[in-house]
């Protein structure tokens, strides 16, 4: 089981809570910060995803003028816990 507390860059939401499984099978995703309504969809949409499908879907989405988004930011946290 992988752990990490993602700290954002560029969004509302503070950081992102993600848990994955020995297969990386996202398990648990909880934002600090941000449009909670949209950021619980998002974090029950990807619960039970596995996290290269889940960066395939979110990575590259902006949310209005900035270069990033929350779903972005989720993405980047993904990335980073299956780099190893």
């Amino acid at each position: 089981m992988k752990q990490l507390t993602y700290m954002t860059r560029g969004t509302c939401s503070k950081s992102i809570d993600i848990t994955l499984d020995d297969s990386n099978i996202v398990t648990s995703v909880s934002f600090v910060g941000g449009c909670n309504g949209n950021l619980q969809g998002i974090s029950k949409l990807v619960t039970g995803m596995k996290a290269e499908d889940a960066i395939e879907k979110l990575e590259g989405i902006r949310c209005g003028y900035k270069s990033t988004s929350c779903p972005d930011q989720l993405a980047q946290a993904l990335k980073q816990m299956t780099a190893d």
